[in-house]
């Protein structure tokens, strides 16, 4: 059974930095897009960036220039760099990992960016 093991978040202040990983245990198939979600207490959960397996990138119009999404595909990790932390970005961050042969998904339990003075 394949299982996502986030580790990284917690309590910094603004302007901090922070760095999620989320690695998956077990065998997988050839993972196609590694991301990272998030959800803020009373909203809805956010897209926040995605990997493609080439290393293509996309992300939010709220965190560009300021975080960074990256992979190490052997250890089947994806790791978000967060800087210049902001208040607005406190929230559960979840990684979600995604393959098409054959179709699968793959949620982590989620981990809480808390950022405040």
């Amino acid at each position: 059974q394949v299982r996502l093991v986030e580790s990284g978040g917690g309590l910094v202040q603004p302007g901090g930095s922070l760095r999620l990983s989320c690695a998956a245990s077990g065998n997988t198939y050839s993972i196609n897009l590694m991301a990272w979600y998030r959800q803020a207490p009373g909203k809805e959960r956010e897209l926040v960036a995605t990997i493609t397996s080439s290393g293509s990138t996309n992300y939010v119009d709220s965190v560009k220039g300021r975080f960074t999404i990256s992979r190490d595909n052997a250890k089947k990790t994806v790791y978000l760099q967060m800087n210049s932390l902001k208040a607005e970005d406190t929230a559960v961050y979840t990684c979600n990992f995604r393959g098409s042969v054959p179709p699968f998904t793959y949620w982590g339990q989620g981990t809480q960016v808390t950022v405040s003075s």
